[in-house]
């Protein structure tokens, strides 16, 4: 049996801001199903222990380099599956996010805390009670484990998941010296970057195997596009590097039995997914016509999600039959657009700012377009959410957009290659085209919800990866 350390700074329910915790909150459990031994390791919020009160003290941990005394919590999940929580009062029971405070405002010892973290993980992977076979790190907020492991005799092997290549987590040269890394390390070669320390680096050069959350972006992270600076180290490392494309959760997302929704509906149950669209146009004061193309947005308001793109195509002539609900939060400037945007057009443009889970379901049951015209995304997440609701994507060709969404007469969605307004307006009016003729609308979005982006896919090629390595 393999044993599993899983290490990240959140994972669904328990802690989440985006992709990563969803990732991170469904991969272990399927590693669980598939025979693996794991502990899924995050900090101890203190938000998440306030909503767990049977977490058990399994220890008191002494992490090398911070005074004060941490303890380890645990909560056994389900058959192969334990939920460990590393308790630093002092840098993870505080109000706010993961990373930010309450006013949205990143916490000023970030790299502290996540520089506890992983070394915390580095000792518990390597402890007698109970020593991995495989360390599996996320993004930046763990990138310090496989350096640290690396320290050690008779480490275990490491792996270090990419999920967004644009957040290194990066510090100065003091704070640097302040956390106690290894003088060494400041080197380009290993985690000096740009006259700056970056966190992300220790797992890119240290660990064993890198992977990326799908098999496009592994490739476009070779480039100097995509790969933020990194491109070089990443060529170097060509050979440990693997696309595996995430999956989502198919029972949470199961439009048959979802809670959430207006009309629960199965593929084909076209009748019932109507329900949903009318419910969402009456909700937000449009035009409630059956008719009528809604298309649906569930996003970060960011440059990268193009979003800019779609609100210009929206003022097009070419789009004035189409409506759109938007729900996310982001730039300020972004949100003040798309305010504005709604305001001119109250019968077919409308937007709900920040995240709402009941909200964002039916969202994707209720449009029959979902757009996602990113400038670069890794994998995504909302694409597989349409296709499993029935809402046809309209996406950018770039990351997990390229490896899941295809235009074709037997494809699932439609896909532009520009990052330009012009090439999102053509494939929105390639869309409506289609949208006309309801046989073949319909027979798109069949595809589309039978298709299978379960996570037990993509467990099976991680778990393969792992024995690789053993």
């Amino acid at each position: 049996m393999t044993r599993v350390l899983f290490v990240s700074a959140e994972a669904s329910p328990y802690a989440q801001t985006g992709g990563l915790g969803e990732v991170c909150g469904s991969l272990p459990k399927q590693l669980a199903q598939l025979g693996c031994e794991v502990r899924l390791l995050l900090p101890a919020y203190g938000a998440l222990k306030a909503r767990l009160p049977n977490l058990h003290h399994a220890r008191t941990l002494q992490v090398a380099g911070h005074p004060e005394p941490c303890a380890l919590l645990t909560l056994t999940l389900e058959p192969g599956l334990e939920l460990w929580l590393l308790d630093a009062p002092r840098f993870f029971d505080r109000p706010g996010g993961p990373y930010t405070d309450e006013a949205g405002r990143d916490w000023h010892d970030n790299p502290h805390r996540f520089a506890c973290f992983s070394r915390a993980a580095a000792q518990l992977a390597v402890s007698p009670e109970w020593r991995a076979d495989i360390v599996h790190c996320h993004d930046w907020q763990t990138g310090l484990v496989p350096a640290w492991l690396k320290r050690e005799p008779t480490a275990p092997a490491s792996v270090f998941t990419i999920h967004n290549l644009a957040y290194p987590g990066r510090c100065d040269r003091s704070t640097f010296e302040q956390l106690g890394l290894p003088p060494e390390w400041w080197d380009w070669q290993r985690l000096e970057f740009h006259d700056s320390c970056a966190f992300i680096k220790g797992g890119l050069v240290y660990a064993d195997r890198l992977t990326t959350v799908s098999p496009t972006y592994a490739q476009e992270i070779l480039t100097p596009a995509f790969g933020q600076g990194l491109d070089g180290l990443l060529r170097h490392r060509a050979a440990d590097l693997h696309g595996i494309l995430n999956g989502i959760d198919d029972v949470v997302w199961n439009p048959a039995q979802d809670g959430y929704l207006h009309a629960p509906f199965a593929t084909e149950q076209w009748a019932t997914r109507a329900a949903n669209k009318a419910f969402l146009q009456h909700r937000f004061e449009l035009s409630v016509d059956p008719n009528r193309c809604l298309l649906g947005v569930v996003s970060r308001l960011t440059d990268q999600k193009g979003i800019d793109l779609l609100l210009a195509a929206l003022r097009d002539p070419a789009t004035a039959d189409l409506q759109c609900v938007m729900l996310g939060s982001g730039d300020p400037w972004l949100e003040q657009a798309i305010r504005a945007l709604a305001q001119e057009f109250p019968r077919r443009i409308a937007a709900h700012f920040g995240y709402d889970t009941a909200l964002s379901h039916q969202v994707f049951a209720s449009a029959d377009a979902f757009v996602m015209p990113s400038r670069f995304e890794p994998c995504g997440l909302s694409q597989f959410y349409s296709l499993r609701y029935g809402a046809v994507p309209v996406v950018r060709r770039t990351g997990g957009l390229a490896d899941s969404v295809f235009e074709s007469d037997d494809g699932n969605g439609f896909v532009f290659d520009d990052a330009s307004t012009p090439a999102l307006l053509a494939a929105l009016q390639r869309m409506h085209e289609s949208y006309r003729d309801p046989a073949r609308w319909q027979a798109r979005q069949a595809r589309g919800m039978a298709a299978d982006f379960s996570w037990a896919r993509s467990a099976r090629a991680y778990l393969a990866l792992y024995k690789s390595l053993l």
